[in-house]
């Protein structure tokens, strides 16, 4: 055993923490970083990034399979090898691995392989103290002390309280990226990002699937204009929608599972649906487990650890102990990378006296990647009328639909919209939501007209390049003035 004494001791590897213990070391800092599994944590090794190799994979597939005719390419018999598709993503991830391996190295951060447990918070003599061990409940390996310690451990699915995971037939994400073998059929519950991105996946490459969602649409944070264009589309593909409904209950069967659903408003009316594989995506909780020591009475809610940040004028991200920061999923929503990206430079900075911009929680990005690909940000039209405001005299919308888009027709990509909120009179952008081709793309020009407190005329006063499909939100902002060229 050792002990070593650093500045930082952060807690996870994952976007949240290495990006952190990267801007700490900037800073000066000498920074050790602790992560139980790969560099780069869920998101690049088993989340963010290989799912979208799979899902590159099942585009390619199912555009040859279903237009290929349309482009010109004529094939005898189109097959597809599942072990290759499953490997292309697992190597994606081994090369960003070893890129976060490398960056540790240029920024002389150690790297503690183990798991992590805080025994003492920061002192006014004594500084945070944090233990390595090999496993949970296994031999202590390393002893870290710091007058800072940054949690940044993610989260963790949530399981259905009746049938839990068990890695084969009831599973979540991770283990949907890495079946050896295409399952024929495979329910999938939970209809946010995680559930309609495998929910194309699988059925591209000729998955019999069947989507299921309490509530009465598609990505219910999604605007509803946005969700129903998914949903029709979805329906198309052959994808067995069952919104507004709820699980009940997962038997085991010789043949796989059986699967009863109800009607939420009328849980009398039940169906059962045969299936091979469940995958449950109803959302995540803090990862946390076996963190703290009893003694340092950490203050959680909702299965996150509480800090101080949304609301509080100059947020430090600090915990109930001393001493101790957490950041990204383990804090609660939104659970995205590039928000635990942005929480960990924000803390470190502040950590050090500087006067940083911080996180705007009102400008989120969030996209999703199946086809058409999905990306919003601000408030959505629901939003503003739950909140007393009337389309005409509060806001304006402007919508432009892609199928008179010149590069969407020349691409194939014909499908979706880019739908513009706006306020009146200023035309202060209050919400953006695109579906359609490469709309996480496109949410970047949103994304930076909100930062810039930019109003629609702005965008429309910038010239877009012809023929791209940015000209869609330029429509969009002409659009929301009565002003569009093109519809």
């Amino acid at each position: 055993m050792s002990e070593t004494q650093f500045d930082l001791i952060v807690i996870g590897g994952g976007p949240g923490g290495y990006v952190g213990a990267i801007r700490a070391a900037q800073l000066g800092m000498k920074v050790a970083c602790v992560e139980r599994d790969r560099l780069g944590g869920v998101c690049l090794n088993w989340g963010c990034i290989p799912t979208k190799a799979l899902l590159k994979n099942a585009y390619l597939y199912k555009e040859v399979a279903q237009h290929g005719k349309d482009w010109g390419f004529e094939f005898d018999r189109l097959t597809h090898n599942w072990t290759k598709v499953i490997q292309r993503s697992r190597g994606v991830a081994d090369q960003l691995n070893k890129g976060i391996e490398y960056l540790f190295k240029k920024n002389k951060i150690a790297h503690f392989p183990g798991h992590a447990k805080i025994t003492r918070a920061a002192k006014p003599t004594l500084p945070c103290e944090v233990q390595v061990f090999d496993k949970p409940g296994g031999s202590r390996q390393h002893t870290l002390t710091a007058p800072k310690v940054l949690i940044a451990t993610g989260s963790v699915p949530r399981e259905l309280p009746f049938a839990p995971f068990d890695g084969t037939t009831i599973i979540a994400a991770k283990e949907a990226m890495t079946l050896p073998v295409q399952p024929r059929r495979m329910l999938i519950v939970g209809a946010g990002a995680i559930g309609v991105e495998f929910a194309y996946f699988y059925n591209a490459f000729g998955t019999e699937v069947t989507l299921v969602e309490m509530l009465e649409r598609l990505l219910p944070i999604e605007d509803d204009d946005i969700s129903k264009v998914l949903e029709r589309e979805f329906k198309k593909s052959g994808i067995n929608i069952r919104t507004g409904h709820i699980t009940k209950k997962i038997e085991k069967t010789k043949g796989g599972l059986a699967v009863t659903i109800a009607a939420t408003g009328d849980e009398s009316k039940t169906e059962t649906i045969e299936a091979d594989v469940v995958l449950v995506a109803i959302g995540v909780r803090g990862r946390y487990d076996g963190l703290f020591d009893s003694s340092l009475n950490i203050e959680t809610f909702k299965d996150h650890i509480k800090v101080a940040y949304r609301g509080v004028e100059d947020p430090t991200y600090q915990t109930s102990a001393p001493g101790i920061y957490a950041v990204g999923d383990v804090i609660g929503p939104p659970w995205l990378a590039h928000v635990a990206s942005e929480e960990a430079v924000a803390c470190v900075e502040r950590m050090n006296g500087h006067d940083c911009v911080g996180v705007d929680y009102d400008s989120i990005p969030g996209c999703t990647y199946c086809h058409p690909q999905v990306a919003s940000i601000g408030r959505t039209e629901r939003a503003l009328k739950e909140e007393g405001l009337v389309a005409g005299k509060d806001y304006n919308v402007g919508t432009y639909q892609l199928k008179a888009h010149g590069k969407a027709i020349a691409e194939g990509e014909n499908v979706g919209l880019v739908k513009l909120l706006t306020s009146i009179p200023h035309g202060e952008i209050l919400g953006a939501h695109l579906i359609g081709a490469e709309a996480t793309e496109l949410i970047a020009e949103f994304a930076l007209a909100r930062s810039l407190e930019a109003t629609a005329e702005d965008i429309i006063n910038t010239v877009h390049a012809h023929p791209t499909m940015n000209e869609a939100v330029h429509e969009a902002a002409l659009a929301s003035v009565g002003r569009m060229i093109h519809g």
